[in-house]
């Protein structure tokens, strides 16, 4: 693949014969976003190594010349694979479209051909040209009809256009959208999926029955955000009824910098796993200098919380393939001021788990939670600012004198005789660069401290933290881009800024391995 590309939203990801697939919006000619968009392709058998292959789609037809745009895969019955698309037409309409593979008996599916009777969904009346777009991987129901979604909107309405079909190519708008919510803007990279109201374990798209429950998933493009609900869905009357409304304060996948998200399920693990897109902090001048920009987050598995209230994420069992040099410890007290470096691994790619244990909670700053963006509290009581319980958490990709940190901390407040716990991953001071984007970003975590230790668990890879609290409840992703914690100049830290002790009950990290990703090999081709 050609260092100077764009690689933006996960599109089509699947298992199919023994390989795991990764589709992804690309500009195959420079760094940025394009007019000209293409399908990207690249290939796995274990999820952390991935082999890129040739363009799987290009513009080149009427129907899709202004850009291939993102889409779903979708395995039919006998074991057939298919992919719907958004085209840009020639009248820069977006529009649907259906793509096979060219050569089943080729493992790695390199060849797609496009139907000629594109586009299978065009516009709909009513809809601007550019908002309707991102269908939604399949799922049949039991009068053997199959259904998508379709992101849109109609004067700010966020709308999941619901279409049918009997034979995947000939498709009908159903009356009503799955799902509409007014002013939230154009809905777009939707994902509907049923997930186990009992267990960990993941579903095909098509499971309905009374022990699941519906996620429906949207973008909103207006705010570059990720919203999620859980529901009930009844395909016999085609109605989704969420049990939490759309607003900017509900549900998130993902806090930080982490969008156009899609998710998939893993028959070999019985999984279901969810992946996105994180952009970049910097400019597009730095993005044209260092000649590419945007990376995927790390592969999750995904499934709904005991409380049925929320999803849970956490990173795929795989990454131990990479874990080497493990550093850890127990019991670990941490008085108001201190830092502790975590010494033993390489503190530019780690893997790091940490969990809390607190006492005398009865003295608690208060905190009345409610109406209360969390991302502001974040912002205004930084890392440096001492509380009760916290800041305590982790400094990561930092310089050995502090000037560079990234910090993901804790707080921890009381209201009415229950506790909030807040996470927080500041990135004031992730880098002594200026002309970065350094919000700081933060969320609540449904835990009761009372009950159950603070953990955290954090991924660091050169530029990107990915942060999981209360055992994947909250997570954060940062993208920063420091300039002195670099390479072995990077250095990783515990540390409490509370005047409160808490006690790290356990810690434990290990060095992570280089993956093979964007590394180019010879795939021999069966006979056509």
């Amino acid at each position: 693949m050609d260092d100077s590309t764009n690689g933006a939203d996960p599109n089509g990801p699947m298992y199919y014969n023994g390989v795991y697939h990764l589709f992804y919006q690309l500009n195959p000619f420079g760094p940025l976003f394009s007019n000209q968009m293409y399908w990207g392709h690249s290939v796995s058998h274990d999820l952390i190594n991935w082999t890129p292959l040739g363009l799987a789609i290009a513009p080149t037809q009427p129907f899709d010349i202004n850009s291939c745009w993102s889409g779903s895969a979708t395995v039919l019955p006998g074991n057939q694979p298919v992919i719907l698309y958004t085209g840009i037409d020639s009248q820069n309409r977006q529009v649907q479209n259906l793509a096979v593979p060219k050569n089943l008996s080729d493992p790695y599916l390199q060849e797609w051909v496009k139907y000629t009777g594109n586009p299978v969904i065009n516009l709909p009346d009513g809809i601007q040209e550019s908002d309707f777009r991102d269908p939604t991987t399949a799922w049949l129901a039991d009068d053997g009809k199959w259904r998508i979604v379709v992101g849109s909107q109609k004067d700010k309405t966020g709308i999941a256009f619901l279409y049918q079909s009997p034979d995947f190519v000939n498709w009908t708008r159903h009356e009503s959208p799955l799902h509409a919510v007014a002013g939230t803007g154009i809905w777009e990279c939707p994902d509907f999926f049923p997930v186990r109201v009992d267990s960990t374990n993941g579903l095909d798209t098509s499971v309905m029955n009374d022990g699941v429950k519906h996620v429906l998933k949207v973008g909103l493009f207006d705010y570059a955000r990720d919203y999620y609900m859980i529901g009930d869905y009844s395909p016999v009357i085609e109605n989704y009824v969420p049990e939490n409304e759309l607003t900017l304060a509900t549900l998130r996948y993902d806090y930080g910098k982490y969008y156009a998200s899609k998710s998939f399920f893993d028959p070999v693990k019985n999984r279901r796993i969810l992946m996105a897109w994180v952009n970049e902090s910097d400019s597009e001048v730095d993005d044209i200098a260092k000649g590419w920009s945007g990376l995927h987050s790390f592969p999750r598995s995904i499934w709904l919380d005991q409380s049925q209230k929320q999803l849970v994420q956490w990173p795929i069992e795989e990454i131990e393939m990479l874990h080497e040099n493990e550093a850890s410890f127990r019991n670990k007290n941490l008085d108001d001021g201190s830092v502790i470096e975590i010494l033993g691994i390489t503190a530019w790619q780690a893997d790091v788990k940490i969990s809390f244990k607190l006492a005398n909670l009865d003295e608690a700053e208060k905190l009345d939670p409610s109406g209360i963006d969390p991302q502001l509290i974040c912002s205004q009581m930084d890392a440096s600012m001492k509380g009760k319980f916290g800041p305590f958490g982790l400094l990561a990709l930092a310089s050995h004198d502090l000037i560079e940190k990234t910090a993901i901390f804790f707080r921890v407040f009381q209201n009415n005789e229950r506790y909030i716990v807040l996470m927080c991953s500041d990135q004031s001071r992730s880098s002594a660069r200026n002309g970065l984007d350094k919000t700081t970003y933060g969320a609540f975590v449904d835990i009761d401290p009372q009950q159950e230790e603070i953990s955290l668990r954090t991924l660091i890879d050169h530029s990107i933290i990915e942060s999981f609290g209360g055992g994947g409840k909250t997570c954060i992703t940062a993208r920063v881009y420091p300039t002195l914690a670099i390479g072995e100049e990077a250095h990783l830290f515990a540390f409490n800024n509370g005047t409160e002790s808490v006690v790290i009950s356990e810690l434990r990290a290990w060095s992570v391995k280089k993956a093979q990703i964007n590394i180019e090999e010879t795939i021999s081709c069966p006979d056509q």
